[in-house]
C-alpha cells in the first residue's frame, strides 16, 4: 500500500492556512524542497519529514493516521477555481484539495511568450489538454507541435515536455493529468 505522502502534506498544510514559504521557514528547509514533496517528486527521509511537521505542528504517528474527508462538491462556479500559479502562467485548478483524488483538472492561461522553462517538466501519469484560444507550442522527447483552437495534445508524462505561448495574444487551455501532480 503506498501513501500519499505529498497530497497528505499539502492538505494538512492548507487546513492549518500555511504557504510553503511559511512551513519550509518554520521547519528550516528550502521552499523547493516542500514543493518537491507535495508533488511527490521528492521522498523526504523520516527526519526529514518530522521536522517539516513539526512547523505545521504534527507528529508522524498522526500524520500518517489522518484520513480527510473526501470532497463532497461537485460543481464549481469560475470564481471558486484556486489559482496555483505565477507570473506569465495561471494555471487555476478545479478543487482546492486533491488529496486522495486520482485527477487534476486546470484551466490553463499562458500569457504571449510565457514558458515553462528551458528545463524540460518530466513526472509520473499522462497529461493531456485542448487549446481553447491562441497558439501554445508543445514540446514532447523532440517532437514539437504549434497546436490552435480546438487541436490538442495526450502523452505519458514521463517524457520530456515543455509549452510556450506562441503569437500576440494569450493562450488558454483546459487540461488534465493523473496522477495529480502540482
Amino acid at each position: 500500500m503506498s501513501v500519499d505522502i505529498g497530497g497528505r502534506l499539502r492538505y494538512l498544510r492548507i487546513a492549518h492556512n500555511l504557504s510553503q514559504r511559511e512551513l519550509a521557514k518554520r521547519a528550516g528547509v528550502t521552499n523547493s524542497t516542500i514543493s518537491l514533496i507535495e508533488s511527490n517528486a521528492s521522498n523526504p527521509s523520516v527526519g526529514a519529514l518530522k521536522r517539516i511537521l513539526d512547523g505545521i505542528p504534527i507528529g508522524l504517528a498522526e500524520f500518517f493516521a489522518f484520513e480527510p474527508d473526501r470532497p463532497k462538491k461537485a460543481f464549481y462556479r469560475a470564481d471558486e477555481l484556486t489559482e496555483i500559479g505565477k507570473g506569465d502562467i495561471s494555471y487555476r485548478q478545479l478543487g482546492d484539495n486533491l488529496f486522495g483524488r486520482s485527477l487534476q483538472i486546470l484551466k490553463e492561461c499562458y500569457q504571449p511568450g510565457a514558458d515553462t522553462g528551458k528545463v524540460p517538466l518530466v513526472h509520473d501519469g499522462e497529461e493531456g489538454g485542448i487549446v481553447l484560444s491562441g497558439r501554445l507550442e508543445v514540446t514532447v522527447d523532440d517532437e514539437r507541435r504549434i497546436l490552435g483552437p480546438g487541436d490538442a495534445y495526450y502523452f505519458e508524462s514521463r517524457r520530456p515536455h515543455r509549452f510556450r505561448c506562441v503569437g500576440p495574444v494569450p493562450c488558454e487551455v483546459i487540461s488534465a493529468c493523473t496522477p495529480p501532480t502540482f
